[in-house]
């Protein structure tokens, strides 16, 4: 089994979580400069939309980078696959529907396929269908989750005890050790999204990356259960509102109203916590640094690598005695 820095050429094992229409060129370059796998979310945008983002992208990084599509999310799902064709993008995830229909077209024009994945039953037949990896993702992770609620720790030995194909992990990931343990559970890669928000390279609001920064283990809400949604956002104002109109017997329309990406784009853009919503992931209350991406990267491989050696010494003292 070839490893994803094989798979996509790249030098982690650290891949970049779609992030719907807030997603920019600048922050996907610096991912892939870094040595870790950019990618472009499509979220609800329109076909010109992105394409004028790819070709962003590829003015400012010249290394592979791949593109989200959010099936049951995007409109123009066909459209958008056939941009991916034509500006030969390297590598493109699917999530948030059945990968199946487009995956041998894509596997056509020499296009890897991540398909994202939120259980063992899911997993195996995104597998079937020929995906080439799978994103696992645990209820940990920002943004949209499955309503499932499967934790990374236990999410990812299951799906790598079930499949033969590389599994990246994804949710409560942004550090070293984390790193470090998605490979002992058998993952062969990371995906990351709350952690890359606060780099110097996120060109998102200075109010959204320091709210990432002063957020404890706690200070994330889960929002939609009631409308069988289920979105991971930091705890304010707006998500109060949410909340409270949960609590008023709100419609699933109006939940999607409510958590559009016009919303996304006022929290996380323009740092409107009154009218808008920040995604994040569990893994905030570990973020207490803004770095560049590219010192991001190097203190996850030398942290990870240190916790290793930790593990093996400890083991090594069991053995021991």
């Amino acid at each position: 089994m070839k490893s994803i820095c094989e798979q996509f050429s790249i030098k982690y094992p650290i891949i970049q979580g779609g992030m719907g229409n807030i997603s920019h060129a600048a922050l996907t370059a610096a991912v892939s400069e870094a040595g870790g796998l950019g990618t472009i979310g499509c979220g609800t945008m329109d076909p010109q939309q992105v394409e004028t983002i790819i070709l962003e992208t590829k003015e400012k990084t010249k290394r592979p980078f791949a593109l989200n599509i959010a099936l049951t999310v995007n409109p123009y799902v066909t459209e958008l696959i056939q941009l991916a064709i034509k500006h030969c993008i390297p590598v493109v995830s699917l999530s948030a529907g059945n990968p199946a229909p487009f995956i041998q077209l894509l596997h056509q024009y020499g296009i890897k396929v991540i398909a994202v994945v939120a259980s063992v039953k899911h997993a195996q037949k995104a597998e079937a269908a020929g995906a080439d990896v799978l994103a696992a993702e645990g209820f940990e992770a920002a943004g949209i989750n499955s309503n499932l609620e499967l934790t990374t720790f236990t999410l990812i030995p299951q799906i790598t005890n079930s499949v033969s194909i590389p599994v990246i992990a994804a949710g409560g990931i942004g550090d070293g050790k984390g790193l470090a343990a998605a490979l002992m559970l058998g993952a062969t890669g990371v995906q990351l999204g709350t952690r890359l928000i606060a780099t110097k390279e996120a060109q998102l609001h200075d109010i959204y990356k320091e709210r990432i920064l002063k957020a404890s283990d706690t200070d994330t809400r889960v929002v939609g259960r009631s409308v069988g949604r289920v979105r991971r956002v930091l705890h304010t104002d707006y998500a109060e509102k949410i909340r409270q109109a949960e609590n008023d017997g709100l419609s699933l329309e109006e939940f999607n109203r409510l958590t559009s990406e016009d919303h996304h784009i006022k929290g996380a853009v323009f740092g409107d916590m009154e009218n808008g919503y920040m995604n994040s992931g569990q893994v905030a209350g570990l973020v207490t640094t803004i770095p560049t991406v590219k010192e991001l990267f190097t203190s996850m491989i030398e942290e990870a690598k240190s916790q290793m050696d930790h593990a093996m010494q400890s083991l090594a003292a069991l053995n021991r005695g």
